[in-house]
């Protein structure tokens, strides 16, 4: 016995100094990876190394799904909105030195891997052709991300927020954001819903996966600027004329193309009753609150209006998870679905806890945010961005009822990015879509969607800021426009403007600062006609500017439908010409007689309240104006079995 113990003493011994000795090389590799990838699994490396880490839906540990054996970068960078590190991202580059390559990335911004060498970047092969640039900052005045807010009830800035801003137009890149060192307050995007267990598919983030794989497949193509232009920065193959725009609402007035609901419901019958309430209600001669002049029928309106009022309901969604839902942006360039979604979650009039009761559906996203969340830069791929709105969609029908009823017919959404046609392709395609990129040409539905103005909101506490402008006695200079060169109108413009004529300032853009701004400004308080031209979409922030202004709009830009189409009547107080028609623009201008002008202008002034926003809101005010429109062509749209 004594024998056989002496022999399993060596063995225990040994077997102590070899487990010391792998748990100290185990311990070793640890450390070695926490330099490396601080914000990677580094014990998942060690225990699975031959398996592909995959996307992650928290924002704070994000994994590319993409390995190389051969050269690759790790690029990480952190963005802080409101001192809340929501989104680290890791991105993954590689070239396999044959021609080949491919990236993985789970991030949305790549700021600057081009400078540093990374080349032959490969896609999956579903690539948009009629993409719109992501530098597609309407103005040349800086984009900003700030004041944004991150409380619903009280909606109280954070003391840290983004001050880095893109200037000229181009996007915000993280590695430009300022770090601020504070504790994540945004859960993951994993976490947006949370479907019942029969529901047909989940509400993944890891959407982002399948993007931006490297394909096995033949699809794989090098993405190579400049090979083709882009659907932004050629003229419209086809115009479709302001009359031709009143033609077809009057056709889908009369006849609507809109499906039968499964089951009609009592609430659908008072909004079928309310077409019927409308058109037969009193006829207004003179009314103290509206200038009747402005609109295409102002006691239709009003009427419209007042049973809005009685009736309308509205159900918030409650799915999804900041900062693409429920997060609004209430400065810059996209203000306008910030504006609506934060008076719409904090309304108590129209907004019921109860599906039930509900007449219309409202889906909370931020067109920007998405973008600004899940987009990467220079991808040229937005796919991603669509499957996650179809898989947000998904989630809502399996969890509720509502959506499947009617085929989304009584949902709307307020997005005034320019990509939001896109994002809402097909699965949104019956909802009411309230979008600035109003193009008939994009899929917009005249008679069902409803065109919202693009304002540009410069300061969140006042956004009534600079009101207001000169008397028309005072208004010296004939035209006035400054802006970058976006798509291919405005070097038209300035090519046969810039610095031709004395009464016409058409300038090119203005350089950045405060004094730069306050120029712009006082050229638009003083200027009798304001020209509007397209960007890289129809959409532009200075129709509603010129409004803000009391400058006479000029709108330039084939196939947009003016906001709140429906129910106003643009040739009350603006000029709406045909691209075609720049080269001849003063002679145009200069035979408007001194009263018509007069009375455009007068026609501003009036209609100026129906486009500002409000932090309480205000009947008739731009809020109320829109909510207004997805209500009135719900009521000509619904159909009762």
């Amino acid at each position: 016995m004594e024998l056989l113990n002496g022999f399993k003493n060596p063995f225990r011994s040994e077997y102590k100094r070899w487990v010391f000795l792998v748990g100290l090389v185990a311990i070793s590799h640890l450390l070695f990876q926490s330099f490396l990838l601080p914000y990677g699994n580094a014990l998942r490396s060690l225990l699975l190394p031959g398996i592909d880490d995959s996307i992650e839906g928290n924002y704070g540990n994000v994994v590319s799904p993409v390995r190389s054996g051969s050269k690759s970068v790790v690029v990480r960078n952190t963005l802080t909105i409101n001192g809340s590190d929501f989104s680290t991202r890791d991105v993954i580059l590689f070239n396999d030195g044959n021609g080949g390559g491919g990236v993985g990335i789970s991030g949305r911004k790549i700021g600057d891997w081009v400078e540093k060498g990374v080349s032959n970047v490969i896609f999956d092969g579903n690539v948009d052709d009629d993409y719109a640039s992501e530098n597609g900052e309407d103005l040349n005045e800086n984009a900003v991300l700030e004041e944004v807010i991150r409380d619903q009830d009280n909606y109280v800035n954070a003391t840290s927020r983004i001050e880095q801003v893109a200037k000229h137009g181009r996007e915000v890149s993280i590695s430009e954001l300022r770090d601020v060192n504070t504790t994540s307050q945004y859960p993951a995007l994993s976490s947006m819903a949370n479907p019942t267990p029969n529901a047909g598919s989940s509400f993944r983030s890891t959407s982002l996966q399948s993007d931006h794989t490297v394909s096995k497949s033949n699809s794989l193509m090098v993405v190579k600027p400049g090979k083709k232009k882009m659907r932004c920065e050629m003229p419209p193959k086809t115009v479709t004329t302001i009359d031709e725009m009143n033609r077809i609402l009057l056709r889908h007035r009369r006849s609507s193309r809109a499906m039968r609901p499964r089951r009609s419901s009592i609430l659908d019958k008072e909004i079928f009753a309310a077409k019927s309430w409308i058109e037969n209600g009193p006829v207004i001669t003179n009314d103290q609150d509206l200038y009747a002049t402005v609109f295409r029928n102002v006691s239709l309106f009003k009427r419209s209006y007042e049973l809005m009022e009685q009736i309308l309901k509205v159900y918030v969604y409650k799915d999804g998870k900041k900062p693409i839902f429920h997060l609004p942006i209430l400065k810059g360039l996209y203000a306008s679905e910030g504006w609506f979604m934060k008076l719409m979650q904090g309304n108590k009039h129209f907004v019921v806890k109860d599906p039930r009761r509900a007449h219309l559906f409202y889906m909370p996203f931020s067109s920007r945010m998405l973008e600004y969340t899940l987009y990467v830069r220079n991808s040229h791929n937005r796919t991603n961005l669509r499957q996650f709105l179809n898989d947000y969609t998904e989630t809502i029908s399996a969890k509720y009822p509502y959506f499947n009823r009617t085929d989304g017919a009584d949902h709307f959404l307020v997005a005034c990015h320019d990509w939001a046609p896109y994002e809402t392709r097909h699965h949104m395609e019956h909802c009411i879509k309230a979008l600035c990129n109003a193009d008939v040409t994009a899929g917009f539905k005249i008679g069902r969607d409803v065109s919202l103005p693009e304002t540009y909101v410069r300061s969140a506490r006042n956004p009534l800021r600079d009101l207001g402008g000169k008397p028309a006695s005072q208004r010296h200079i004939l035209a006035f426009y400054a802006g970058s060169m976006h798509g291919y109108l405005r070097p038209i413009l300035l090519k046969h403007w810039k610095d031709k004529d004395t009464d016409m300032k058409i300038l090119g853009p203005m350089p950045p600062g405060v004094a730069s701004k306050m120029n712009y400004i006082q050229h638009m308080k003083s200027t009798k006609y304001c020209i509007c031209p397209k960007g890289y979409e129809v959409n532009s922030p200075r129709v509603v500017e010129s409004i803000f202004y009391e400058c006479v709009p000029v709108i330039i830009s084939d196939n947009f439908v003016p906001p709140f189409f429906e129910v106003l009547d643009w040739g009350a107080f603006s000029i709406i010409l045909a691209e075609k028609d720049i080269p001849n623009l003063k002679d145009i201008l200069t035979s408007i007689p001194q009263e018509r002008y007069l009375a455009l202008q007068l026609g501003v002034r009036k209609v100026q309240r129906h486009f500002l926003w409000h932090a309480k809101p205000e009947r008739y005010d731009l809020f109320h104006m829109t909510l207004h429109s997805i209500w009135y062509n719900r009521v000509y749209q619904i159909k009762l079995r």
